[in-house]
């Protein structure tokens, strides 16, 4: 099964799978990109010359139909991930799946039954980037008590200033986005990776400019948060609170503590420092080039569909989790209370 050809479909070839996934897919010997069907045909011809893709559908449903396709790359915006994921799951074809991994928590579990409805398919979503270098550190040190007992978490994301004549973002767009806010999910998918779910969460947010025009040149309502603050309860025990903001101007780089009854944490700028009760100040920790993680999602989802490897990063039930916790989220910001994560069963 190591050098099993696997012949691939691109719907939607957004700029993470430009820069990505067609080229990481490219890389892998064996695996041929045969066809792409992006939001126009013009676009869609557009990245065919560049990669060389031999075939253009003017309809992705005609692409995940093709017999010639054995999996499927969905790089679209969130509003199409359900559908064409259940089409293509249905129709026999592994997926990857650009993250947020839905609009809502009813898309994402519809996700995850239809992957369950096929086990002899590959479900992978794209992963949480931004702290792969530290993850397996992080989580070994949490394992061996360098923090000791978890107490809280505290996360800050975003050092922009508020832009009030932008046009409104796609992420600022309920139909394509869904319930998802700026880069939450990023973050509470890269948390349950170092301290596990959260149980219980409550929200606040702000939306500064109710308006903005669209990319047809109308002006549209916006109520997605641009400034956002979350409060949630550790499963195991701990607080989390998360900043996630578009208007916080010179905050400087996403940074991320960890804080616990023997030892402090920090992520920022791609590096760990941390430091015990007895230190005076953290320090930077080494982390050797053999003990980081790096990107490989394409090579992952080759490998998993070649019985090499499972998907780690990132299952489908992962997927459910961060998007049961961007609904709570949602809700606790609608109602004012505190909102359960996921409905008890």
């Amino acid at each position: 099964m190591s050098d099993q050809k696997i012949r691939v479909g691109i719907v939607g070839a957004g700029e993470n799978t430009r820069l990505r996934h067609i080229p990481g897919l490219k890389a892998i010997p064996g695996v041929e990109i045969v066809s792409v069907c992006n939001r126009s045909r013009e676009s869609s011809e557009r990245v065919a010359k560049e990669f060389g893709i031999p075939t253009v559908y003017d309809k992705w449903e005609e692409l995940v139909a093709a017999r010639d396709t054995d999996a499927i790359v969905i790089g679209t915006w969130p509003y199409l991930h359900c559908v064409v994921t259940v089409t293509a799951l249905t129709a026999g074809k592994h997926v990857l799946c650009e993250a947020r991994m839905a609009r809502d928590a009813r898309e994402a579990h519809a996700m995850l039954r239809a992957a369950r409805e096929h086990p002899q398919l590959v479900a992978q979503l794209v992963p949480a980037p931004m702290t792969l270098r530290v993850d397996a550190t992080v989580k070994r040190l949490l394992a061996e008590g360098f923090v000791g007992d978890v107490l809280a978490v505290e996360v800050r994301a975003g050092g922009t200033f508020l832009d009030k004549h932008a046009p409104q973002h796609w992420r600022q767009d309920r139909a394509l986005s869904g319930l998802n806010i700026m880069s939450l999910g990023i973050w509470y998918e890269t948390l349950m990776r170092w301290v596990g779910p959260s149980s219980r969460v409550a929200a606040r947010g702000e939306v500064f400019v109710k308006e903005r025009v669209d990319a047809n040149g109308r002006r549209r309502p916006v109520d997605i948060p641009e400034h956002l603050d979350v409060v949630s309860s550790l499963a195991g025990g701990g607080q989390v609170h998360l900043m996630i903001s578009n208007v916080a101007g010179l905050a400087g780089p996403a940074e991320a503590f960890i804080f616990g009854t023997e030892g402090t944490l920090r992520f920022c700028d791609n590096k760990l420092h941390g430091g015990r009760r007895a230190d005076a100040a953290l320090r930077e920790i080494p982390i050797p080039p053999h003990k980081e993680s790096r990107w490989r999602v394409e090579k992952e989802f080759i490998n998993a569909i070649r019985g090499n490897e499972p998907v780690k990063l990132t299952t489908f039930e992962d997927g459910v989790k961060y998007m049961d916790f961007t609904e709570a989220v949602h809700r606790s910001l609608v109602t004012a209370r505190r909102r359960r994560v996921a409905p008890k069963n």
